[in-house]
């Protein structure tokens, strides 16, 4: 099915100087605060039990292209396990993102016990708007949900992010979709908490506001007060968090600002509303973990100048967010994921280097991030950009990650699927 949306074209923005603005910002502000995590011992089973339900004491590791290299911008993936045991992977393609208006979303089918991915299949299609960053989430029942913004004026700050459910997502070929809704959201005026960060870095400049940037400063103070402005321009990238509650957490974030929101859903994603916006000018596109405790953490790319995962908690389900920190694990400005194992710990797949998305690590952390005790790299070469990143644990213990594959002579999906040994053991040289 193809959903097409009119709307006439927002206004052109001025951005250079609101960038600027957003990366010193973010270095003044950024409280630069430890992970935190949980260190009471709580295992989910024992050693014996563990080896007797899954063969993850046995190292285990295997990739390949989920499409041969192509010649068009293929980027921003998803994947899920489907209630057959198959997997289905999304991601968008086109030629260009927000600027080409015949970007649409594309999948792949993998079957259980193969090891070839099914050629691409459309997804969904706007005709001519683009169609940005997938993501995708099963839930209890076995429905498929896909999200994604199509971008209506070419701009990233134009995107309303779309919702697509398909009640019986398994079998061949392409998705019969049943439903399909936006996501229309309407934040708490955050203007006065954004306005007083701008306040305080202002007054931190030695010398003042230059004379010339005030004009610029009060188009930023504008747009941070426009309804319009706030709740247009949220956009997905990682997959969405379900809590022990029962709440869903569809992570968000805005090029407008520079900073995330949640949509929260009590419902299994039939009605969204807005957590309270993660302000730290510079952390976007997060991933969210639910501690033992119930408390949760959002890792986020790094859109500033930190060159550092930012990170922010919450103690009541998501609805509220607590200051934007820094971590100590480096980031270029790209995508990450997270996800909690069966067993509690915790594994973060990210571009650990402070430039370039050449190298693409998988950490595992025993403690709830407080340390990580292990990375091994699915990707580590001179060029070529490995990046954008999702990943799930399956039921037999196995993870499975895809990201973007960037190298001379096209662009792919890749597939790696190992386990938690796989990252543990020492990797050679």
């Amino acid at each position: 099915m193809n959903y097409t949306i009119t709307l006439q074209k927002l206004p052109a923005m001025k951005s250079s100087f609101f960038l600027a603005l957003l990366r010193v910002l973010a270095l003044h502000l950024s409280l630069a605060l430890p992970l935190c995590g949980i260190l009471a011992s709580n295992p989910v089973a024992t050693a014996q039990e563990l080896k007797a339900k899954s063969p993850q004491t046995e190292v285990f590791h295997r990739e390949e292209l989920i499409f041969p290299l192509h010649p068009q911008h293929n980027h921003a993936p998803s994947i899920v396990a489907l209630t057959d045991g198959s997997l289905l992977a999304s991601w968008y393609r086109g030629s260009g993102e927000r600027k080409a208006d015949d970007v649409a979303i594309y999948g792949s089918r993998l079957n259980k016990d193969f090891t070839t991915w099914s050629a691409p299949f459309l997804m969904v299609d706007t005709p001519g708007f683009p169609d940005g960053n997938t993501a995708m989430h099963v839930d209890s029942q076995g429905r498929l949900h896909l999200f994604w913004p199509i971008v209506l004026a070419n701009t990233w700050e134009s995107c309303i992010t779309q919702q697509l459910i398909s009640d019986a997502p398994t079998g061949e070929g392409e998705i019969r979709w049943t439903k399909q809704q936006s996501l229309w959201l309407k934040p708490e005026d955050f203007s006065q908490e954004a306005n007083m960060k701008l306040d305080r870095f202002i007054a931190s400049l030695p010398n003042g506001l230059p004379a010339e940037s005030e004009k610029e400063v009060t188009e930023v103070r504008m747009r941070l007060a426009d309804k319009l402005f706030q709740r247009l321009g949220w956009q997905t990238r990682c997959k969405p968090t379900v809590l022990k509650s029962g709440r869903w957490l569809l992570p968000l974030y805005t090029d407008t600002y520079s900073f995330s929101l949640m949509a929260i859903s009590d419902d299994m994603g039939q009605t969204w509303k807005a957590s309270k916006p993660l302000i730290g000018f510079g952390n976007i596109q997060p991933s969210v973990l639910e501690r033992r405790d119930g408390s949760l953490v959002a890792y986020m790319r790094e859109n500033g100048v930190t060159g550092k995962i930012r990170m922010s908690e919450s103690f009541d389900g998501g609805e509220r967010w607590g200051d934007v920190s820094s971590t100590s694990l480096p980031n270029p400005g790209s995508g990450l994921d997270a996800v909690v194992l069966q067993n509690g710990h915790w594994v973060l797949i990210y571009n650990d280097t402070e430039k370039g998305r050449n190298r693409l690590a998988v950490s595992v952390s025993h403690d709830e991030g407080k340390t990580w005790a292990s990375t091994r790299y699915l990707e580590d070469h001179p060029s070529g950009s490995y990046h954008y990143p999702a990943i799930i644990q399956t039921q037999d213990g196995r993870l499975h990650a895809i990201y973007s594959y960037f190298v001379e002579g096209g662009k792919s999906m890749k597939h790696v699927e190992f386990n938690e040994a796989w990252i543990e053991q020492k990797q050679s040289n």
